[in-house]
């Protein structure tokens, strides 16, 4: 990959057929290093969404890539509570789900808004608590059922 970035005619942010970048990809893969390259360059914009208005952080957010995440988050320059088409932030994405540790580590920003409504007007703590609605009762119906 770096062999391949070290060229002078490589596009490396041009998106596919779906507006999805080599950095949005690497963000949903989770792969560190190749996120770390590409935000290196001069021609890559972290921000940059996709058809569906979707941006890298949206992309690691979703994935639980923590990682990719934390190096985003460090950096200025990215809009860390940017809705995309239907109103989700990397928020909503991390909560619907169930990346607890990437809740947590965009909540501790300060700066990231839980009360902003995402996708059928559903705020994060909504989100949260329906999530738990379902995983409490498979959790209990697993420990309880016999071996």
């Amino acid at each position: 990959m770096k062999t391949l970035l070290e060229w002078d005619d490589v596009h490396s942010d041009k998106p596919n057929h779906e507006g999805q970048t080599p950095l949005s990809g690497a963000a949903f893969s989770g792969h560190a290093e190749v996120v770390k390259m590409l935000l290196e360059r001069d021609d890559v914009n972290p921000n940059k969404s996709d058809d569906r208005g979707a941006t890298s952080l949206h992309y690691a957010a979703s994935n639980g890539s923590t990682g990719v995440v934390q190096m985003l988050l460090e950096r200025g320059d990215i809009h860390h509570d940017k809705p995309n088409n239907q109103g989700v932030t990397p928020l909503h994405c991390a909560t619907v789900s169930g990346h607890a540790e990437v809740v947590k580590m965009l909540l501790e920003r300060g700066d990231v808004h839980p009360d902003q409504q995402g996708v059928h007007g559903r705020r994060v703590l909504q989100l949260w608590t329906q999530l738990l609605w379902l995983v409490v009762p498979l959790s209990l119906a697993y420990i309880m059922s016999p071996l």
